[in-house]
């Protein structure tokens, strides 16, 4: 597996870019979206749009640990996380609270990443089932994450009609 199974989403665009247009484009979307349609799933099994936004939210946090850990740590190893365990307590969350815990933590991160020197981007941390990365690797893994959920939720929001 590659250290970034989201690179084919990012491609040659500049992660920082799209790391901090994100919370922008998520907005634009909830709002095309709607309070209702955020509401329902693609199809049985699928999540809805705010249970994508949960899982935005959600990863934001590890990403901040995971950012965190392998600057402070010397060859930090990290704790990967089942998704779909974490997904079980997401009808805790409405869509516009985890929108709110998502800009914040990413307006949290974006401080952190701006800070980044080229020897801080450059330390390697390992994940257990991708092997050997950097500090970047984390960045454009963001990046990349949140290009494919947007992409998840432009298509709903271009249905304009139950998805």
């Amino acid at each position: 597996m590659t250290a970034n199974p989201y690179a084919s989403h990012l491609g040659d665009r500049n992660a920082q870019e799209v790391v901090a247009a994100t919370p922008a484009e998520l907005d634009r979307l909830f709002t095309q979206l709607g309070a209702g349609r955020a509401e329902q799933a693609p199809a049985p099994g699928k999540w809805s749009p705010r249970q994508i936004v949960c899982h935005l939210a959600d990863c934001e946090v590890v990403f901040a640990y995971r950012l965190r850990q392998a600057l402070a740590e010397p060859h930090h190893v990290i704790q990967p996380f089942d998704q779909d365990l974490w997904a079980a307590h997401y009808s805790a969350y409405t869509a516009a609270d985890a929108l709110q815990a998502f800009r914040a933590t990413r307006r949290w991160n974006l401080a952190l990443i701006h800070t980044l020197r080229p020897e801080h981007s450059a330390k390697k941390l390992t994940h257990p089932e991708r092997g050997e990365m950097t500090v970047h690797t984390i960045v454009e893994t963001m990046a990349g994450h949140d290009l494919n959920h947007l992409k998840q939720l432009a298509a709903l929001a271009a249905r304009g009609v139950s998805a």
